[in-house]
């Protein structure tokens, strides 16, 4: 049984542009070096082919993984969520106890993290100290070096 996973508009585009690029463009790529590699004669010592097998392999491999994530999607309606808490894809504004510094992060699924966006993951360990939360709570967030410590300011959905 596969775990449902919630996306915004814009990660499951992302998504399915992959898949498509996957399946239109480097699957046939993947096929042609297979029938070049064939070409070459003996199969038994062709170690381009069976680089080329083991490539295509990989391929199908990812293809199907996406096309079960895809199956498992769900779009969020930010519209409906609230804002009184933190959940996925509230914009959260925090203030660092130890140290005073203040940062701002937006939870999103796990497949659209990405730090230098200011984008982190509801599974992360300072997603997952966040969840439920509200403006004015101290979030603590166990961290592989000890425990944060994270006032949260402000909640938004941008």
């Amino acid at each position: 049984m596969s775990k449902v996973s919630y996306y915004t508009a814009e990660g499951l585009k992302k998504l399915r542009e992959e898949l498509e690029q996957l399946k239109n463009i480097e699957r046939p790529k993947a096929s042609q070096a297979i029938a070049d590699a064939r070409d070459k004669g003996d199969l038994s010592e062709n170690a381009e082919y069976d680089a080329a097998k083991e490539a295509q392999g990989l391929l199908e491999m990812r293809i199907s993984k996406l096309e079960e994530t895809l199956a498992n999607a769900r779009l969020i309606d930010e519209s409906q969520l609230d804002t009184s808490k933190v959940l996925v894809l509230s914009t959260v504004k925090l203030k660092n106890q130890t140290n005073g510094m203040e940062m701002k992060y937006k939870l999103v699924a796990e497949s659209e993290a990405d730090l230098k966006t200011g984008k982190i993951s509801v599974t992360s360990p300072i997603g997952k100290g966040l969840l439920g939360k509200s403006v004015g709570e101290i979030a603590e967030v166990k961290v592989p070096n000890g425990m944060l410590k994270f006032e949260v300011l402000e909640i938004t959905r941008e």
